[in-house]
């Protein structure tokens, strides 16, 4: 939390967030989060009371209430009889949840998570490959072959080349009908997109090399090869990231 301001009579002002009542619940839960994750409160510990998180935050029981409620959601806390609100262990985590698959990411320095994160997307991703390419149609494949084809021109542009990337593999996403898993593999890249640990390396050279993958991977769908599509796709994904990918740990996590 940011630290407090002085009023002018030198009483220490609350901060900004708590003035804000729409988001006292939000930010406190946000808070809750973050420390949870990086084992302020370790698993198979309580939490706080509830009058010792209202005196940290400056808040109401009922917003502490609220955030412990969301909290439970999450699956990071459990309310026991008698024993209080107990920290749960990460496997009970709800990991597709926005805060904290953010906080988790923020404090995985062997960078495990972002390895996990690659192999279910690459699971996802190599399926749909497969389906588009038997489904896909002749619009389908003219959208890929220009995507493409505008990525090579685009290389030396790392932002509008990831743009077009992203949405090389959202048309074939599309293309598969598998609405479920296109939306697991955008609620996860969404946390991640904008983030330097995921994103890694930008240069002109990894972009082309980049697009090699996405030519193969076009070039199949076009040839209408659901295996030869789906591998394309499990090595263009794999490849792409131990490319970007600058963790100190062997990355054993995505060896098949």
């Amino acid at each position: 939390m940011a630290a407090s301001q002085e009023t002018a009579g030198g009483t220490p002002a609350p901060p900004a967030w708590v003035r804000r009542p729409a988001s006292l619940a939000r930010a406190v839960t946000a808070e809750l989060v973050e420390r949870i994750v990086r084992g302020a409160h370790p698993p198979g510990t309580p939490l706080p009371p509830e009058p010792a998180l209202c005196e940290a935050f400056s808040v109401s029981r009922t917003v502490v209430r609220e955030a412990v409620k969301v909290l439970q959601e999450k699956g990071l806390v459990q309310v026991r009889q008698g024993a209080g609100t107990m920290v749960t262990p990460p496997a009970m985590w709800d990991m597709l949840d926005e805060l904290v698959l953010a906080a988790t990411i923020a404090e995985d320095e062997s960078l495990a998570i972002l390895d996990d994160l690659v192999v279910t997307r690459r699971v996802l991703e190599s399926d749909m490959a497969n389906v588009a390419a038997r489904l896909a149609g002749p619009d389908t494949v003219e959208r890929l072959r220009a995507l493409v084809d505008q990525m090579d021109e685009l290389v030396d542009d790392h932002v509008t080349y990831a743009e077009s990337d992203r949405a090389f593999h959202d048309t074939i996403m599309q293309a598969s009908g598998n609405r479920i898993a296109r939306g697991v593999v955008r609620a996860l890249e969404s946390q991640v997109v904008n983030t330097a640990r995921y994103m890694g390396r930008t240069e002109r050279a990894l972009c082309v090399a980049s697009n090699l993958g996405h030519r193969r991977i076009y070039e199949r769908i076009a040839a209408h090869d659901p295996e030869g599509a789906s591998e394309a796709m499990f090595n263009h994904i794999t490849e792409a990231w131990l490319v970007r990918r600058s963790g100190p740990a062997d990355p054993v996590r995505l060896r098949r």
